[in-house]
């Protein structure tokens, strides 16, 4: 199959191949999809997600294993050197986990060359370089989950798994794993795995091999696993949220199938903590956040802090290791649909069904801006951790950050967070009389210290500063649904499964940095660039967001 922008454009004429930012052009490098004729009437009962996996070298086994005769283990080498034989790039890259904790990760990923040996041959294969490690993205779309090698070029995966009795519906990888089980998998049946993603390269069949099961046949939750994450530095241990609004805690150590019990919810809107009576039980614990679905889920990057966002629309920010709720504040309106934190742990993103971007700041407890710019619901939400600050002078203080949005209106919004212009609107002064709040905000919101544990209304919009994206770009036909920063790129999915590759510019490339541009496309879309007079410095030029009052 084709792999050239250009084969996209025939699909989906009107959509443009690159946009524009300060700092120079993303292009379009390539996509990744699956077989159209693997997916099944359930296509589209479970959005689609995307991780990225980096697997390490894998050391060498001591001692040495003893050859074998012809044909005893070179069948599962060979096949997996034909799944593994396309080239990729020595780079540094990153791996970016499903609860959205971003890990720099560099070193070698090339499995280059083609493979000379035949699938099944029972002599030893010649030239195999299979090396045990790259980088791969993992998706799901219908009741499928597909891996595909990041660094080639291939639209089609490299394996596909199927699940004959439910869809899988949220997964997440390790790429410090002690045991080689560093794979998990949830679905929508509630059903939980944990396997070795080398394992499932190594293997030729569709199904998955090595697993550990939990919660098997909805035992101990039967709703939708709606999202799962390792827990950072964890040793083992991982989370699971399901859609009645419980969390359940898991060490991936212990028996997958060992009963476990909890007592019954009693007040369906009061968080609780239970957990497990015998020290062999699996879950260990169980975490009652809030009454409907956890829609999302993300640890801060050295697991200290858990944000989850809900059906509810409430952000929730707990102490993991003291299992309390610090903090935590309301949508505008509906519910939030996903949640990021920054990499320094300061700030964190919700988005969801007002089709805002917000931005909270642990330090104040609140939230500090909220962004419009997209039409419709949003789906993703996530922090640039290889953006670079202009004039850094190298004290690792962070004053501005670029963070990127989807949603469901196709469009991928980049946006610019300057840290010392974010301050409280202006308030009005009536006539005569001392400077107040604007109407409809609760003084307390802003002017006194917010008590541990509380959960806060939406404050005015007339007192939180607003921000405009720097770059809006309809990225896909579809719906997307989530998005992912590396090191070289930029990665998008759309609710079908379809993965865009968007490169970063080249180094100095800032040729399209020194003006206002509104490019229209083919088919009546905008790609937005809002700059200001430009004054380039490298490809690393950003320039602050404006901030507006709402009307």
């Amino acid at each position: 199959m084709a792999s050239s922008s250009s084969s996209f454009n025939a699909q989906s004429p009107g959509l443009k191949t690159y946009f524009k930012t300060p700092e120079g052009r993303y292009k379009l490098q390539y996509e990744k999809t699956h077989p159209a004729g693997l997916l099944h009437y359930s296509h589209g009962k479970a959005v689609s997600q995307l991780t990225i996996a980096y697997l390490r070298e894998k050391p060498a086994a001591q001692p040495p294993a003893t050859p074998t005769t012809p044909g005893s283990g070179g069948g599962v080498r060979s096949a997996a050197a034909r799944f593994l034989g396309a080239g990729n790039g020595s780079r540094a890259l990153s791996f970016v986990g499903g609860n959205g904790v971003n890990r720099g990760v560099s070193g070698s990923a090339r499995i280059g060359g083609s493979v000379g040996v035949s699938v099944g041959s029972s002599g030893p294969f010649a030239s195999s370089n299979y090396d045990g490690k790259g980088t791969y993205l993992i998706f799901n779309a219908g009741d499928t989950l597909f891996i595909s090698d990041l660094n080639s070029h291939d639209k089609d995966p490299i394996k596909c798994i199927h699940f004959s009795n439910s869809n899988p519906s949220c997964h997440a990888f390790d790429a410090d794993a002690i045991d080689g089980h560093d794979l998990l998998i949830g679905l929508h049946s509630g059903d939980v795995y944990s396997v070795s993603l080398r394992q499932q390269l190594q293997d030729v069949g569709k199904k998955l091999v090595g697993v550990q099961h939990y919660n098997k046949d909805g035992a101990i939750n039967n709703s939708r696993c709606t999202c799962i994450s390792w827990v950072p530095e964890g040793d083992g241990i991982f989370v699971v949220a399901h859609a009645d609004g419980n969390l359940y805690v898991y060490d991936k150590s212990k028996d997958g199938a060992t009963d476990c019990s909890f007592p019954v919810v009693k007040d369906q809107t009061q968080f609780t903590v239970s957990h497990a009576r015998s020290s062999k039980s699996n879950p260990i614990a169980r975490w009652h956040i809030c009454q409907g679905s956890i829609n999302s889920i993300s640890f801060s990057t050295d697991g200290t802090h858990l944000a989850t966002v809900g059906r509810d629309g409430y952000l929730r920010v707990f102490d993991y290791s003291k299992e309390l709720l610090i903090c935590g504040g309301k949508s505008y309106y509906g519910a939030l649909l996903c949640c990021a934190w920054s990499p320094d742990g300061k700030y964190i993103l919700t988005g969801g069904e007002d089709d805002l971007v917000q931005v909270w700041s642990m330090e104040d407890w609140k939230l500090v801006a909220w962004g419009e710019g997209h039409n419709s619901w949003v789906s993703g939400v996530a922090f640039d951790s290889y953006w670079s600050v202009p004039n850094s002078d190298g004290t690792g203080e962070n004053v501005m950050y670029r963070f990127g949005s989807v949603g469901q209106d196709t469009q991928l919004l980049l946006w610019d967070l300057v840290m010392d212009e974010i301050v409280v609107p202006l308030r009005c002064y009536p006539s005569g009389g001392s400077p107040t709040l604007s109407s409809g905000s609760p003084s307390a919101h802003w002017d006194s210290i917010v008590p541990i544990g509380t959960l806060q209304p939406a404050p005015s919009m007339r007192d939180v500063p607003k921000l405009s994206p720097v770059v809006a770009h309809r990225a896909h036909v579809e719906p997307l649904a989530g998005l992912i920063f590396t090191q070289d790129s930029v990665l998008t999915i759309c609710r079908e499964g379809h993965i865009k590759i968007w490169v970063r510019p080249i180094q100095g490339d800032s040729s399209q940095s020194n003006a206002s541009v509104t490019a229209l496309g083919s088919d009546g879309s905008i790609d937005m660039l809002v700059t200001t007079s430009a004054r380039s410095i490298g490809s690393n030029y950003k320039q602050p967001p404006p901030i507006l009052l709402a009307d």
